[in-house]
């Protein structure tokens, strides 16, 4: 009988194609919104000038103007920045049927704005759900995910930007009609903003706090986050990643891999009167531990563990019974769990021992 597997890896020729996507798109700097459009000639002013047409999101047409007729060195540098898009469109296309992870295409909207602000490069990180599709992509991994309407950010400390930039005119700027989410009590700052209807997209600035729902202001965004407990471990080192989104791929950074599979473990936790979320938060963790555990970076997991803070490591360890039991047909992911936990132990006592006296 074959054995159980939370996820199948996916053949190297579709991760080095993917690979080479996410260089390409690196090296070109900022992205076309929307769709990658037609160069159209109006005439209407008696001189012809050059306008892109696009959609800049579903539904909406837009047009760009390019430059006079005549200037046709800026013709062929846009001509040649909307057939890379067209190239970039075909293959996150071809990537989705291959079984890797793929946002819609409002989720994409947002993240070519931010990244074409430079918000992402100046220390913004992505959380929650998209960062987990987003690794699973980074490592090559095929696994059922979750569809979310969340952008979850994350910033563990001020961004370095030129000057302030505001969040949600900048979430305006994509066209979509977000509309910031009143606080609670009506008092408190908005940290979100979001799309009509009730399963509207919503994107959320969280960052590191000592309480849940702690609100701390963010002066560069001109904006305010909503506090979550250790994202400052979460958020330590960001690597750079990508996002295959819509028919884009957008450079991101995200938190560490083996980092992420802790916290959401944490968060599982700490769902109370969301269950569904506890669940997602739980699989998401238990997936990503089986790709890492499987991998040559499995050590990365019970490194990431020890630098977990002592609560957090704490309460991970009290789901240790639950975590074996739910991995008993994973003997790798079990060996992953029970060596990071006792050498968290270790190292505690090791520190108790050496301590001040």
């Amino acid at each position: 009988m074959a054995q159980p597997s939370l996820y199948r890896l996916l053949e190297l020729i579709f991760r080095t194609q993917y690979a080479e996507l996410k260089e390409r798109v690196r090296a070109v700097g900022p992205l076309l919104p929307g769709t990658p459009g037609t160069l159209a000639l109006r005439t209407g002013t008696g001189r012809g000038q050059w306008y892109r047409v696009y959609y800049p999101a579903p539904g909406k047409q837009a047009e760009e103007w390019v430059a006079p007729e005549s200037d046709r060195e800026a013709y062929r540098v846009m001509q040649e920045k909307i057939e890379f898009a067209g190239w970039v469109s075909n293959q996150v296309v071809a990537l989705r049927k291959l079984g890797f992870q793929v946002a819609d295409k409002g989720t994409a909207r947002v993240l070519v704005e931010l990244h074409n602000r430079g918000v992402f490069e100046a220390g913004l990180v992505l959380v929650g759900t998209l960062s987990f599709m987003a690794w699973l992509n980074e490592l090559g991994a095929a696994a059922v995910s979750a569809r979310t309407q969340d952008v979850d950010l994350a910033r563990r400390q001020p961004l370095k930007l030129a000057a302030p930039l505001a969040f949600l005119g900048t979430m305006q700027a994509t066209g979509l009609p977000f509309v910031a989410v009143p606080g609670m009590p009506s008092s408190r700052p908005s940290t979100s903003v979001k799309l009509p209807g009730i399963e509207g997209l919503r994107v959320d600035v969280l960052a590191p706090a000592k309480a849940v729902g702690q609100v701390i202001q963010v002066p560069e965004l001109q904006w305010a986050a909503q506090g979550i407990p250790h994202y400052d471990y979460l958020l330590e080192g960001p690597e750079a990643g990508a996002v295959l989104a819509g028919g884009h791929c957008v450079p991101v950074r995200l938190p560490q891999a083996a980092r992420l599979v802790w916290h959401k473990l944490y968060s599982s936790l700490h769902r109370r009167g969301f269950p569904e979320k506890a669940a997602k938060d739980l699989q998401q963790a238990l997936v990503l531990a089986a790709v890492l555990a499987e991998s040559d970076d499995a050590g990365s997991l019970s490194t990431a563990f020890k630098d977990a803070p002592r609560k957090m490591a704490d309460e991970i360890r009290g789901m240790q019974s639950r975590l074996l039991k739910r991995t008993e047909k994973f003997p790798a992911i079990q060996d992953m769990f029970r060596e990071a936990l006792r050498a968290k132990r270790r190292s505690g006592a090791v520190l108790t021992r050496s301590g001040p006296h």
